[in-house]
């Protein structure tokens, strides 16, 4: 019988496992007083023989010899190889347990699923019972040597055992009785024995899973631990002991060796080593097969007893077995409690647990609701902290460009111009989408860094003006030239008077900007329409012009190497250029929206692919 002490340590008290130490059946001293005893006295044998037997220059080389051994005997890794090894042996014991097959939810299937309280069904749920019973005893007697001495052949096992014995078969045969389950199972479901489907089904989803903790326990036994492992762990505890027999001798003090300054004569820590890995070993060959005869092994026999009478009682004798109904003792009470003996009474005057803060104490002035104003009031604060503190973390972090910086800020200034136009005469083309998309790639734009599409590339970009006509491409921006601060005085003036009747607009924001700043001063870029034949891919929305005369074009102004810094946000101003015939101008400017202002005629464009925007003069007749 396995050695059972759970209920003597049930309750941790001061020395508690000290009571188990002296226990003999199953314990460490009845496996190994005999491996103990032997390296005791051969251990003993090599002290008396060195001390009185050996002559001087004998025991020197002895001497030399203990202290080598010594020395190189720690290069054994014990820790490792065994610990590792006891580890794997302990999960395959507890995985063997779980796998013994137990009767207890088949039975319980059985009793409620084959209905028939006479005679044939009660043989039907014996029978299909003992099936399953005789499954688990055959799988039982193949790996535990308890049980094959109790049942050494199958006349023992049952007394019809011819049949059984008829089916040939060169490998194990318990799964035989499993088939005859389901054979039986269906004979029981055609006669209307198992009502539905349903219950059939489950009866052999069961079955399935006894059979299969039956093959567990077959392969278990079929596949061992590799052998070389075993073998390296037992090599290794021995070899170990072996090499300690000469290397923990205590040598002869006058002789000066370092660590040798004592005699004891009985090595005692030598003897608690060999007693805890040798033990630790021993446990490794008690759990490598739990059904052998050891005191710690499973009680197979026991199980077979206890299965077999508990399932043979649930289908039979315990059939439609139901207690009378009745109202309990607590029908009436809304607090039902069972009772308590004089030995637990003290339970009761334990509070039941409420929770971890159920205790928490808190002043009274932290329990007073707040006003919902101060509340808002905190959380704007605090978010404005916090969106100042992102804008210049914002602007520490990036690295300023200044062809990105001046694309950016020429597409900003523009977009907004556009968008304070169209609010003071709303054009119905332009949707709120379209918009947001311009938002969004001014801001792309302006963060970038890199050299924007009309700054420094050879590239041509269309523009595309609200009166409905395509503006042909143009080059790039890099090509316009510079200007003295005196020929462009009269243009400036224009853009002057036409930006007193226009609101301010503000700069733009570190956060529109994000940190692309540059103290770089740039000169002024005066950008014109120009014509060209270039074919540009255009999308289908937009209608291309056939005549180039209605197209505007940049003209081209003289270079001139002294240009002046000017301020970043000064709008680049459109000259349209004179139509070939006033009837197809007027046709084309029909549809069109146009915002007079001091006697100048100003045109919403917004460019392809960089968002150029601007104003024109007035067109001349």
């Amino acid at each position: 019988m396995t050695v059972t002490y759970t209920a003597r340590v049930a309750n941790a008290r001061f020395c508690g496992f000290s009571k188990l130490l002296l226990a003999w059946k199953g314990s460490i001293y009845k496996v190994l007083y005999k491996e103990f005893l032997a390296f005791f006295a051969m251990y003993t044998a090599i002290s008396i023989t060195y001390r009185f037997f050996l002559v001087d220059d004998q025991k020197r080389y002895f001497e030399k010899l203990s202290i080598y051994c010594n020395h190189y005997a720690s290069l054994i890794p014990m820790s490792f190889v065994l610990g590792f090894y006891v580890t794997l042996i302990v999960n395959r014991w507890w995985n063997q347990y779980t796998s013994i097959p137990l009767p207890d939810r088949i039975m319980c299937t059985l009793s409620g699923g084959v209905q028939g309280g006479d005679e044939h069904g009660r043989l039907l749920r014996r029978t299909l019972m003992r099936y399953a019973s005789l499954s688990a005893l055959l799988i039982l007697r193949s790996v535990s040597t308890a049980v094959f001495k109790r049942f050494p052949t199958m006349d023992h096992v049952v007394e019809a055992g011819k049949k059984f014995e008829s089916l040939q078969s060169p490998y194990n045969k318990y799964w035989i009785p499993c088939v005859w389950f389901t054979n039986l199972a269906a004979v029981a479901r055609c006669e209307g024995r198992i009502k539905d489907d349903n219950t059939y089904k489950l009866l052999l989803e069961e079955l399935n899973d006894f059979r299969g903790k039956c093959s567990m326990l077959f392969h278990y036994d079929m596949i061992s631990i590799p052998l070389v492992y075993t073998q390296v762990v037992t090599l290794a505890v021995y070899s170990f002991f072996l090499v300690c027999l000469i290397g923990r001798q205590f040598l002869d003090p006058a002789q000066g060796y370092p660590g040798h300054d004592l005699d004891l004569y009985v090595p005692i820590f030598t003897l608690l080593q060999f007693f805890f890995y040798a033990g630790w070993l021993k446990v490794a060959e008690q759990l490598i097969n739990p059904f052998g005869e050891d005191d710690d092994d499973f009680e197979t026999n026991w199980l077979i007893d206890r299965n077999f009478q508990v399932s043979m009682m649930a289908v039979d004798e315990m059939y439609g077995d139901l207690p009378m109904m009745e109202r309990d003792r607590y029908w009436n009470d809304s607090n039902p409690r069972p009772p308590y003996t004089a030995a637990t009474l003290f339970v009761l005057r334990k509070p039941s647990f409420q929770g971890s803060t159920f205790d928490m104490a808190i002043p009274k002035e932290e329990m007073h609701f707040q006003p919902l104003e101060e509340i808002a009031e905190n959380l704007e604060e605090s978010a404005k902290r916090n969106h100042n503190l992102a804008l210049f973390n914002r602007l520490l972090g990036s690295a300023p460009s200044p062809t990105g910086f001046m694309g950016g800020a020429l597409r900003r200034t523009s977009a907004q111009l556009q968008r304070l136009t169209r609010s003071v005469s709303p054009d119905p083309s332009f949707s709120d989408a379209e918009d947001e998309e311009e938002k969004s790639l001014g801001r792309s734009a302006g963060t970038a860094g890199s050299m924007p599409s009309g700054l420094g590339l050879d590239i041509t970009q269309s523009t595309i003006c609200s009166c409905g006509g395509l503006i042909s491409s143009c080059p790039p921006l890099s090509d316009a030239e510079f200007h003295k601060q005196g020929e462009r005085d009269g243009i400036e003036e224009k853009d002057e008077k036409m930006m007193e009747k226009v609101p301010k607009i503000p700069p733009p924001t570190a956060q529109a900007s994000t940190g692309r700043r540059s103290p770089l001063a740039v000169g002024q870029v005066k950008s014109h329409f120009c014509s060209s034949n270039e074919n540009r891919s255009v999308p289908d929305f937009f209608q291309p012009i056939s005549d180039p005369g209605k197209v505007m074009t940049l003209k081209q102004q003289p270079t001139n190497s002294k240009a002046e810094a000017v301020c970043l946000l000064t709008v680049p101003s459109l000259e349209v250029s004179t139509f070939p015939e006033n009837s197809k101008r007027k046709q084309m400017l029909a549809g069109s929206q146009w915002v007079a202002s001091n006697g100048q005629v100003q045109c919403h464009c917004a460019g392809l692919g960089s968002e150029v925007t601007g104003s024109g003069s007035k067109v001349k007749e």
